[in-house]
């Protein structure tokens, strides 16, 4: 099956976090074609049941070292209160390879920081909640000069954001993965941005080019 999202869920996930990018992705209602369409897949560090941080009950439909790399796959990493603790060791170890095959990878919030300190910020732009919280919390981080002051950054294969730039970071995502027309994306975009129901008629006048 081509086009797959991996998803990872781990106890206390910032569920909100890919809210605004999994819908589009999924149903594929503002996407070119519908062959763009991603299907989902949930992994975790096992495949015992998980509790988001708004109470919702996920199980995992495979494990994190299950996942095989490709071009047309994708990598999300949302949030979690538990990403610097050692378990999450093996899940970086597995992310680092994904990274190297070329496959997109997604990070926002707490997977930022966990990805920091596993060393995978130290050559290459980036953002996260805030660089002095790198600094303080991440002794494997030395990428302070790479740091962009940006709710959401783009380099290469790895798209990084703040916790509070959740529709950046959908923008940056798909952006990269060039799933929408340029149009009906910037719209989307300005959409969720600005609130202002002129950029809504925008993105529905988009979809009939």
């Amino acid at each position: 099956m081509t086009n797959l999202l991996y998803l990872y869920i781990q106890d206390t996930m910032a569920d909100w976090e890919p809210a605004f990018l999994l819908p589009e992705l999924v149903s594929g209602r503002f996407l070119q074609s519908p062959d763009k369409k991603y299907h989902l897949r949930l992994c975790g560090r096992t495949r015992d049941p998980i509790t988001t941080m708004g109470g919702l009950r996920l199980v995992p439909d495979m494990t994190i070292d299950e996942i095989e790399a490709a071009p047309d796959r994708l990598l999300i990493l949302p949030g979690a209160m538990t990403w610097l603790e050692p378990i999450q060791e093996p899940v970086l170890g597995k992310v680092r390879d994904i990274l190297e095959t070329g496959m997109v990878v997604g990070a926002i919030c707490g997977a930022t920081m966990a990805i920091a300190n596993a060393g995978l910020l130290n050559n290459r732009p980036h953002t996260s909640n805030d660089l002095e919280v790198l600094k303080q919390f991440c002794p494997g981080y030395s990428g302070e000069k790479y740091y962009q002051l940006q709710p959401a950054v783009s380099d290469g294969n790895l798209i990084t954001a703040s916790g509070v730039g959740s529709v950046d970071f959908a923008y940056e995502v798909m952006k990269k993965l060039g799933v929408m027309r340029e149009e009906t994306l910037e719209a989307w975009y300005q959409l969720y941005l600005t609130k202002k129901p002129e950029f809504f008629f925008k993105l529905m006048e988009s979809l009939g080019q």
